[in-house]
Parts: structure tokens; sequence; C-alpha cells
């Protein structure tokens, strides 16, 4: 027996010791070349140099260990690929980095803060998550979950920080033989972090469910009973999107295609294949396929157009019907008024993807949620999720167009309810006194309002002419007052605006400030410009409208941003700028893909640029200007990443000798 005794210590002490011999670390004079590798203690992960199919050109990646090459999770150098395998090691600044080793040169780096007591002591290791972690004993310095590829692992987190803009998403490869970065990026919305987008470049293209708080569980039968969790949570800093696996040993992964396509994937040892889960693409993927006002039916079974115009609206471009574009959507087929006929009436659309643009109410039953947006005639519709009247579920609504509902999605559906006119929603259970009634105080609403509409109109018609007036007036004073050298700002009608902008479409939007929205248009000529468009709830108007038209018109240096025209047809007050194809400063410093393009060259070049623009307004221009407002989202970009200070709304002009002054108010940054 002693012999058998011997065989079983021999066995435990060497199934121990293959737990404490796993190549998943790298340590300070080790590095990873050639063909080898670093592979995580279960194995179910491997990182090393690797070339994609069709392709010479090698990386330093992670993918899953003993599966198909194509499935890569993680690449380091996507922007700087190697012609022959390099060098991974750690570096005497304690940062993982990618050497190519026929230029002694650095091509990528984990750019980790490391004091110099830690320098020499940290480790690279390989997790069987998939996270390359880079850590100081135990504080993680730096992890690749946090800068996916186009890969999404269990437990890895898309995510938006509120206060700062950092986001973690996918970005897709620019083809399937090349992982440099591609058109299309996976993230969680900033205009409504309730949501997940698809973007291509910058534009919308395809949109998740609205996702309010609540873990959404997806059971798989047929591949081993496994189980998904779909978590998504949201607090006062960040909100994010993580998905976990049920069983461990499960191989599941979400991927990004070049062509901008989301599929759920889940590896089957029986025919060693990826199984895609879920639905097929259709048409209802791609982002507002029919328009404003409309559902989309997610059916291969259709033999015409998945699209139709919600209950009480009909189509805006019926002659395009016949050719299949419904881009133009759907319009009420009754001007929407505020007027008490229908105030309480919605129509009841059941699971369907909520549509965009929601905004969240919280602390709400659902009577209280109908009632908020009965008593709100903007408001166009609302849900209520994850709860029922006494519960504390998730109120929701909507103003202005729907946008993106989509029938038919099997999971993640729920209702809403669309504010209709009475005779549209399907239901008359009132009695004869209940219609008398309803008939008196219609005529007696009807005859107020009329007088409200008709007094409102006078005092609307007085305002706009006083505002038009005082334009027109400074107008004349920016024109003449700075003698032969001033420029003559063009006025733009407000048709060739809208043309310019595609009627202001959601698609041309480049973003939002204090002032109002910016769109991207394109004048006679193909010229490009941006369009700053005053918005009605914008706490800021007239007043900052002629701070920017009197100031800018009289400043022309290469540092700041250069205004073309302006338009104050009807009630609009219009701004028309230069395109500046590389956006504002922000997004590049607050974005952990984008501020990789920023290197110390350009940064310097930036510095300067903004340092030369300050000191024109400050010390050389005509006019001795304070901007008062100036961010790194008030710095704009050419396409040479030239930078030019925009946004003069809040500024102040001072005399030329004068050095100092009182505000009333406090304003701008």
């Amino acid at each position: 027996m002693g012999w058998l005794l011997c065989y079983q210590v021999t066995l435990l002490l060497s199934y121990i010791l293959s737990f404490c011999t796993c190549q998943d670390k790298i340590v300070p004079g080790q590095n990873i070349t050639g063909n080898h590798t670093l592979e995580s203690c279960l194995g179910n992960f491997s990182l090393g140099f690797f070339n994609p199919e069709n392709s010479t050109k090698y990386f330093l990646g992670i993918r899953f260990n003993t599966y198909p090459k194509t499935a890569l999770v993680w690449i380091a150098n996507r922007e700087s690929p190697l012609d022959s395998p390099g060098l991974f090691m750690l570096n005497s600044d304690g940062n993982l980095v990618v050497l190519d080793d026929t230029r002694n040169l650095i091509v990528w780096s984990t750019n980790a803060s490391i004091s110099a007591s830690a320098m020499n002591h940290t480790t690279g290791l390989l997790e069987d998550s998939g996270n390359l972690v880079l850590s100081f004993g135990e504080v993680t310095l730096w992890q690749s979950f946090d800068h996916p590829s186009d890969t999404w692992l269990p437990d890895m987190k898309l995510s938006l920080n509120k206060k700062t803009g950092q986001r973690r998403r996918l970005t897709s490869w620019a083809a399937l033989d090349d992982p440099q970065p591609g058109k299309f990026t996976l993230g969680i919305d900033p205009q409504v972090p309730l949501q997940a987008f698809i973007w291509k470049e910058t534009l919308p293209y395809s949109r998740s469910t609205v996702y309010v708080g609540k873990d959404t569980r997806t059971e798989y039968p047929d591949v081993g009973g496994s189980a998904l969790l779909l978590s998504y949570d949201f607090d006062a800093d960040e909100v994010y999107i993580v998905v976990t696996v049920s069983d461990r040993s499960v191989k599941f992964r979400t991927w990004m295609s070049a062509a901008g396509q989301l599929q759920q994937l889940l590896w089957q040892d029986s025919t060693k294949t990826w199984l895609e889960l879920g639905n097929p693409v259709h048409n209802c993927y791609f982002y507002a396929h029919c328009g404003p006002n409309s559902v989309c039916r997610n059916d291969e079974s259709l033999s015409s157009s998945p699209c139709k115009c919600l209950t009480g609206f009909k189509a805006k471009f019926p002659n395009q019907l016949a050719v299949g574009d419904w881009s133009g959507g759907c319009v009420r087929e009754k001007v929407f008024t505020c007027s008490n006929d229908i105030q309480g009436n919605f129509s009841k659309l059941e699971n369907v993807k909520l549509p965009d643009y929601t905004v969240l109410l919280n602390n709400k039953s659902m009577s209280e949620c109908k009632s908020e947006c009965q008593q709100n005639c903007s408001c166009t519709a609302y849900a209520y999720v994850n709860g029922t009247d006494e519960s504390t579920g998730k109120c929701l609504a909507w103003f202005g167009d729907l946008l993106d509902i989509v029938e038919n999605l099997h999971v993640d559906a729920h209702d809403v309810y669309i504010r209709v006119y009475g005779s549209e929603s399907g239901k008359n259970d009132h009695s004869a006194n209940s219609l008398k009634r309803t008939l008196v105080i219609a005529i007696v609403s009807a005859a107020v309002g009329l007088l409200t509409i008709t007094f409102g109109y006078f005092l609307w018609k007085n305002k706009l002419g006083r505002i038009a007036r005082r334009v027109s007036e400074n107008i004349s004073k920016v024109r003449a007052g700075g003698g032969k050298n001033d420029t003559e700002l063009p006025l733009f009608s407000l048709r060739s605006i809208l043309a310019a902008t595609n009627n202001f479409s959601e698609g041309n939007k480049l973003g939002e400030g204090g002032f109002g929205p910016v769109y991207k248009g394109i004048l006679a000529e193909n010229k490009e410009v941006a369009v700053k468009r005053l918005s009605k709830k914008s706490g800021q108007g007239h007043h900052e409208f002629m701070n920017e038209l009197e100031l800018i018109a009289k400043l022309q240096h290469t540092n700041l941003a250069r205004l073309l025209g302006y338009c104050t047809e009807e009630d609009e007050l219009i701004l028309i700028y230069e395109y500046l194809p590389n956006r504002s400063l922000d997004k590049f410093l607050f974005d952990h893909f984008e501020k990789t393009k920023l290197d110390w060259a350009t940064r310097f070049q930036i510095i300067k640029g903004i340092a030369q623009g300050v000191l024109y307004i400050h010390k050389y221009s005509r006019l001795k200007i304070i901007h008062r407002d100036l961010k790194a989202s008030n710095v704009l970009l050419d396409g040479t990443m030239n930078p030019k200070v925009s946004d003069f709304g809040m500024a102040r002009i001072f005399d030329i000798n004068q050095i100092e002054a009182s505000t009333n108010k406090v304003v701008g940054t």
C-alpha cells in the first residue's frame, strides 16, 4: 500500500504544482516575442504576437486559446502594426510596452502613472476572464478591459463618466484582416445615458433598447443550459453596462464586425464553431429606418415595407413610399395643439423597442406618470416599465418626434402610450351625458383658447418685432462702427439653411451647448459650414446672439473661429461658422481612444494656438475682450489640428486702457 500512497501524493503534488507554474505573468526581466505566449491559468486565453488571416502585419493580441485565430478579443498596437513579431515586456518605467526591436522603437505602452518606488516592481497578468492587468502589489495600475477593441467579453464594462465624458467603448476593425480602428463604435449614448448606440463615424447607425436599471436574464437551453445576465446600472458619476455568464466554462463574446453589426457568439465544443445567438440583421436594426413617428416591424416574412405610421399619423411624403423611401417618416394627420380635447387621450402600442430621446421621471407611480404627461402638452408619449401602479417602476416620457420604434423584438420590449386625439384612441366609453358635458367644455375652452391665442399672437408679434428691430439696429452698428475695414456679414435665408442642414435633421447634429444645437450644413458649391441655432429652451438669447455678431465680425485671427453669416428670419436666431472637422478639444482630451492622437507636438501646437488667440483678443485686436467662457469644448480644431477659440456669447468688452472690472452675475467657466 506504501507505493499507492506515494503515487497518490505524487499526483497531488503535480496537480498543485500545475497551478503554481502558470505562464500567465510577465515580470521585470522577462519578455514575449516570436511564437512565445502568455497563457491564462485555466487555459482560456493566450497573449502573443499574431498576424490576422490574409495579413502580413503583426499585432500583440489576446485570443481564445486553442480556438480559431479569428477569435482575437483585444489588440494592443492597433494603430502601429509591425512588419515582424516585436517584443512585449515591462519597460524601465514599469509600464507594459510593445517594442519594434528592429528600430528599437516603442509602438505601444500602457502609459500608466507609476511612482519611482514601484517602477521595478510591477507585474503583468493575463486573467482567465481575458483581462490583461498591470499591477503593483494589490493595486491595479491599468487593465485592458478599460480599453476595449472590437470584442465585449463577460465582466467587461461599457461605461460613460457623466462628469468627465470619459467612455469605454468598442471600436470595429477597419476590415476583416485589418485590426486598425474602423468606422464603427459602440458605447453608451451621452445624450440619453439609458441606452447604447453604434455610431458610424459621428452618425447614429444602430440603437439598443432603453434600459431602466433592471437586470435582464436570457436563457439558452440549447447550449448547455447557460444563461446571460445583462446588468445596467447608473449613479451620480458613471453609467455602465456589463454582461456576465452564469457558467464560467462557457466561451461567450459580443463582437462588432467591420460592417458595424453586433453579434453575440457562443462557442460549441461539439462542432468547434461559434454559434450566433439572437436574430439575423433586419432592416429594423438600422437607426430610425422608417423615419420619425413610425414603427419598423422586425418580421422577415413581410413581403412589403416593414414600416407603418403610428395611429393618428400619415406619411410625410407619400410619393416617396412608392420607391420604398421612408426617410421622411410620418406627421400628424391633424395639427397638434394644446387644447383640452387631446390632453387625456393616449393610444397604447404594445411590446416595442422604446423610442429614442427619452426622459426619465423618477419616483412616479403609473397614474402619476400618465398625469405628468397629460399636463404637459409638449409630451408626446410616456411609458411605465418594470412596475405596476403602486410599485416603484420607472416613468419615461418623450417630447417631440418619436424615433426608432421597433416591433417584434422578442426581448426587452415594453408598452408605450402615444398622445392622440379622442377619435384616434379607438375608445368610446362616454355616456350621452358625458359627451354633452365634454361638448360644452370643449366649446367654452375653444372660445377661451381662441382669445388666448389671439392675444398671445399679438404679444408674440410685438416681441418678435422688437427683437427684429434690435437685431437690425445692432447689425447696422456692427457693419458701420468699424469704418471701411469691417467685414460685411452675409444674411442667409432660412430656406437656404433648412436645405443645407436637411431641415435641422438629427443626422446632421454635431452637438449642443448653452446657446443651442449646432448642425453640419452644406451650402451651394459644396461649402461645409457649422450652423448654430438658438434653442427655444436656451437660457441665452438676443444679448448673446448680438455679442457674437458684434465681436466676431470685428475679430480676424487664425486662432479664432470665423463667422460666415447669420439668419434672423421669422423667430430664428442663427449663426453660420466655418466647419471644423476635428470638432472640439474636449472630444480628444476626455476620450481614451481619441486622446492617443494627441502626441506632445500636437498638444504643444494646440496650447500655443489657444495662447495666441487669447493674446490677440486681450491685447492686439481693435477691441479689448475677455472671453469668460474659455474651456475645452469651446476650442475647435480644424483638419490640421489647428485650434480656434469659439463661442463669444459670454464675452465682455473692456476699454483699451481698462485693467479691471466688476460683474453683476456669475457666468461662463
